[in-house]
């Protein structure tokens, strides 16, 4: 009997699977961050979206072959630092058989303020005019500058009011106008008194608990859109064990939202004093800043106002940690900032636990708005009843309106807390432009939901529009008039949650596609959207899928005249 041999099959491979290491890119990673072998901390995970910015600003998209050596740098999966890298719309990942994108990429403000303003037709005129191998022209969501639209930034600067003629002369010949902002410097605002809050916080002069009364007595409360009691979520991070962190949302990404970037260009150390106020409250072992891409300009002037701080000793180097976000609305949600901030894809977390039980790093967190802890050192320099003794129509304090869209003054206008749209467009916004009659707006954003004019005199303020389907927020104003087509508002709309959704639950994901098809039909079927909207609502994980349905739901109830006269039929 012949016994044959079976050789047995090689169990391990002689390489590694995937593409090999470009030794050249890894050594041209160390020039650019740093070289990891020498300082172990640049490795840390929280670091990789500033390790990508860097990479993306010295060459103007990620290669495979950058994000493979970043891998091998940071000791991360490649998928890791791939789902990352593709999830933010700023980093423009470039595939091994794919062409680099164009020297020059011109984006195109497509929000609803913008769009009113005239974007898309600009977006098609910069198109015909464009040499596509040398200039690439798309569209992107809100550049928090509503106030000057249209918008479109070049590169990575912002040209304001823009024409087509005058985004061509820039691209041709490379020479912009630097953003300037005149902000208040370290001096002058101790000059003032500023940092006087704080230090006698420091120094025992001012008690947590005195402080949390004042905030108390003020009304205070979360700004970026909860409307969550300052005091009491000071109050719920200190019942957690340390360490605590501290961070702040500055990353304003809803349509028709500017009022934080008003504040921090102007006074960056008011912003500053109101924020390590808090984190000292807290007893936060560090204070971050998370800041949306969309404002280069401020985040040097916010680098600058930290180097301040630190040179006058105010703060120990490092304590503040200054960081960029890449483009996704979605990073608006705490929990989704958190994410961010630990270097991974925005995606909100399940709660509970809440951030603050187990947030950044997985301690307790407290998250506040930019514009909630400015008025802090304010409240407290002239008193809470100062404060809360503004208000209009039984409300109580001061709101920061970014008002937008058909009127003639658009711009942040702080007003009584309860003023109604009509006293806020006479008193504040100039009236109404020029040739336009009041149909329409929408009193928090995107999100916030739509109303008519003949509901244009209900307190604007927290728990005022609750019953009308709507819901203030970062009270972000776009005013629509009667020459404004009411479908494109809700497919820009649509489109935009449709964009900068997630993707993690499909009740979102699939929701807002699905409604984006059903609204760009010539027929609106009501009680599919609704059974649509129903399911998202109470399906979503977060308030993006939630919030959505509001403006369409807003038109089925109170447009649907309007819509008619428009050509869209409203079946149901």
């Amino acid at each position: 009997m012949t016994v044959e041999t079976i050789t047995p099959k090689r169990r391990f491979r002689s390489n590694p699977r995937g593409r090999e290491l470009d030794t050249a890119e890894l050594a041209a990673l160390r020039q650019l961050v740093g070289d990891e072998r020498d300082q172990p901390s640049l490795r840390r995970r929280d670091l990789l979206i500033e390790h990508l910015h860097a990479i993306q600003d010295a060459h103007g998209y990620l290669s495979m072959a950058s994000l493979r050596a970043l891998a091998t740098y940071m000791n991360l999966p490649m998928a890791a630092i791939y789902e990352t890298a593709t999830f933010y719309a700023h980093f423009d990942v470039v595939h091994d058989d794919q062409a680099p994108p164009p020297e020059v990429t011109v984006r195109v403000c497509d929000s609803l303020s913008c769009q009113l303003a005239g974007a898309a037709t600009l977006k098609s005129e910069l198109e015909a005019g464009a040499d596509p191998e040398a200039v690439r022209v798309l569209r992107a969501p809100c550049m928090g500058r509503c106030e000057t639209a249209p918008v479109v930034e070049v590169g990575h600067h912002h040209l304001l009011f823009a024409t087509a003629e005058g985004v061509e002369a820039v691209v041709d010949t490379g020479h912009f106008h630097p953003e300037t902002i005149v902000w208040q410097r370290l001096a002058d605002y101790r000059s003032e008194g500023g940092f006087g809050l704080f230090t006698d916080c420091r120094e025992g002069r001012v008690t947590v608990e005195a402080l949390m009364d004042t905030l108390e007595r003020s009304n205070l409360r979360g700004l970026g859109g909860a409307g969550f009691p300052t005091f009491k979520k000071w109050y719920f991070v200190r019942q957690e064990p340390g360490p605590r962190y501290c961070a702040i949302n500055a990353d304003e990404g809803e349509p028709g939202t500017f009022k934080d970037r008003y504040y921090m260009e102007r006074s960056p150390h008011r912003f500053l004093e109101g924020a390590l106020v808090s984190a000292w409250a807290v007893e936060a072992c560090a204070l971050y800043i998370y800041l949306r891409d969309e404002y280069p300009g401020l985040h040097r002037v916010l680098h600058e106002a930290i180097a301040e701080l630190e040179a006058a000793g105010l703060v120990p180097p490092g304590y503040i940690v200054l960081r960029r976000g890449a483009g996704a609305y979605i990073c608006g949600e705490e929990s989704a900032m958190i994410e961010s901030l630990e270097g991974k894809p925005g995606k909100p977390r399940h709660r509970p636990p809440f951030v603050a039980q187990k947030g950044l790093f997985n301690r307790p967190t407290l998250v506040n708005n930019v514009e909630t802890v400015y008025w802090i050192p304010l409240i407290c320099e002239k008193g809470a009843d100062w404060f809360a003794g503004h208000g209009r129509h039984g409300r109580q304090g001061l709101r920061s309106f970014s008002l937008s869209g058909r009127v003639r003054r658009p711009g942040v206008h702080l007003a009584p807390a309860g003023i109604t749209l009509n006293e806020l467009i006479e008193e504040y916004g100039g009236g109404m432009a020029e040739g336009h009659r009041l149909a329409g707006y929408l009193p928090g954003g995107a999100s916030g939901g739509i109303l008519p004019a003949s509901k244009a005199d209900i307190p604007l303020d927290f728990d005022t529009l609750q019953e009308v389907g709507c819901f203030i927020g970062s009270a972000a104003i776009i005013v629509l008039s009667d020459r404004d087509d009411l479908k494109a508002v809700a497919t820009n709309l649509l489109a935009f949650f449709a964009d900068e959704s997630c993707g993690q639950c499909t009740p979102c994901r699939v929701g807002t596609e699905k409604m984006l098809t059903l609204l760009e039909r010539d027929e609106w079927r009501v009680e599919e959207l609704e059974r649509l909207s129903q399911v998202m609502m109470d399906a979503s994980i977060c308030g993006l899928g939630q919030a959505a349905p509001n403006p369409v739901l807003g038109l089925l109830k109170d447009f649907r005249g309007e819509l008619a006269a428009q050509n869209v039929i409203v079946k149901g």
